[in-house]
């Protein structure tokens, strides 16, 4: 898709627009030939509003100056035309991930192209803004324009595509119509084997308890939460987007300060200045937006795996290269990082070995307590199936794993009891045979199905 959008350019082969062979420099040469992309990372400028976003660039001029009337105008026609729940000129820096990924939407559809490409675009989405996202893309498809949509939800691909097309390593794997393709044949395709059960859970005994949350507070955000989370265990926590679910793993980690409530771990009560607090009593944390909290882009595979344990690399203040790199290789090996070497910058790996980078480091600090928070979020189901393993290897040797998803599949398929939040409180603890789809999301919409007890 990058080499489609002009941001990569090929070693060899041809692209060809309406028939017409085409040279593609940059993306401004893309737009310009009717071509328009979301990414999956997302780029806006925090610093503008949602109209200066939309119109980046190619700002509306008058008399050598911006025309700011026809400006907000047309980012107002565009809100208007895709119903989105935005404001032109409410400041991008305020806005929820979801919506950023609105504006990214909307500013794509603002080029009124002919071919629309995007990148995991519901990755951050409530599913009735999915379901709006694919009125306006059935919409578009009626009126000429051709979208190519790439996704991991693979459910989704019988609900908006007609044609699927599968690569691996790389390579075109084969295409087959949408709407007749069972979802585990295009698994197979994917990861080139059969992989038979998605949500490879195994069965534990839960030991003691790791964690409790005792009455978190932080006012609309998180309210009066509690529940605990034992040796050997893996609790879901589900809930719509803004729900308080990040919120409060925050919370727990140290990141973010409690107005109230306390957290304890093996029973002792731990005192949260700040993440150094969470690591020292046992708690990792791979947070939902890996690229700007769980890695530093820039540095090396050995440098980001030895960011949480530099003391142990380390002698009078000075780092060990060889220690850091025995460190390095250690988990690039365990954890099956496709990497060049450990001096790789992580910023060139893809979205799953990115994630095994940020587990490999918070594997040599030895915690007690993982939380996963949005795990999966942008990587492919081969990927996906590691991190699933890694999570049992870690509960089959006595760790806890909190674990955080948008993905009720992931959620159900690997948890032995389900949490749900709605509007920052805790309505429901479930059981894993009691933990149905309807159930969960009825009690994350808000609704009381059942009189499950919500203490843990």
């Amino acid at each position: 898709m990058k080499i489609l959008f002009g941001i990569v350019q090929p070693d060899s082969g041809l692209i060809e627009i309406e028939g017409q062979e085409v040279r593609l420099d940059s993306p401004l040469d893309a737009q310009a030939l009717g071509i328009s992309m979301v990414h999956q990372e997302l780029n806006l400028i925090p610093a503008l509003d949602v109209a200066r976003n939309i119109y980046l660039g190619r700002e509306p001029m008058h008399a050598g100056l911006i025309d700011w009337s026809r400006l907000y105008a047309g980012a107002d026609a565009q809100i208007a035309r895709l119903n989105l729940p935005l404001r032109a000129k409410d400041p991008v820096r305020r806005l929820s991930t979801a919506q950023k990924q609105l504006v990214e939407i909307a500013r794509a559809l603002s080029w009124q192209p002919k071919l629309l490409i995007l990148d995991e675009p519901t990755s951050s989405l409530t599913q009735s803004e999915i379901a709006e996202l694919f009125r306006i893309l059935r919409q578009l498809r009626e009126q000429g324009v051709s979208v190519l949509y790439i996704s991991h939800r693979l459910e989704e691909l019988a609900q908006i595509a007609d044609r699927v097309t599968v690569f691996r390593d790389g390579k075109l794997v084969g295409t087959l119509p949408a709407q007749v393709t069972p979802i585990p044949d295009l698994i197979r395709m994917m990861v080139g084997r059969s992989v038979d059960q998605l949500f490879p859970k195994v069965s534990t005994s839960p030991g003691e308890e790791i964690l409790r949350v005792d009455h978190l507070d932080r006012g609309a955000q998180v309210r009066d939460v509690s529940f605990s989370v034992r040796a050997g265990e893996i609790v879901g926590m589900a809930g719509l987007v803004g729900a308080g679910r990040t919120e409060t793993a925050r919370l727990i980690f140290g990141a973010d300060r409690a107005v109230s409530g306390a957290v304890s771990m093996r029973g002792t009560p731990i005192v949260l200045h700040g993440p150094r607090d969470a690591i020292a009593a046992g708690i990792a944390l791979l947070p939902e937006d890996r690229k700007l909290q769980g890695l530093v882009l820039p540095l090396s595979v050995e440098r980001n795996v030895s960011l949480a344990t530099l003391d142990s690399v380390s002698a009078a203040g000075v780092v060990n290269q060889k220690k850091r790199r025995s460190l390095a290789e250690r988990f690039i090996r365990d954890l099956r990082i496709r990497t060049p070497g450990p001096g790789f910058r992580v910023r060139n790996l893809s979205g799953g070995n990115q994630q095994k980078v940020v587990l490999g480091k918070w594997l040599a600090a030895e915690p007690t307590l993982f939380i996963f928070d949005e795990p999966t979020r942008g990587i492919d189901v081969g990927a996906k199936v590691e991190v699933y393993g890694f999570m049992n290897s870690l509960v089959q040797r006595g760790a806890a794993v909190l674990l955080i998803s948008s993905e009720l599949p992931e959620v159900l398929g690997m948890s032995d009891r389900v949490l749900v939040m709605h509007e920052g409180r805790l309505v429901a603890n479930l059981p894993r045979d009691h933990a149905t789809p309807e159930r969960v999301i009825a009690y994350a919409s808000g609704e009381r199905p059942d009189q499950e007890s919500i203490n843990a």
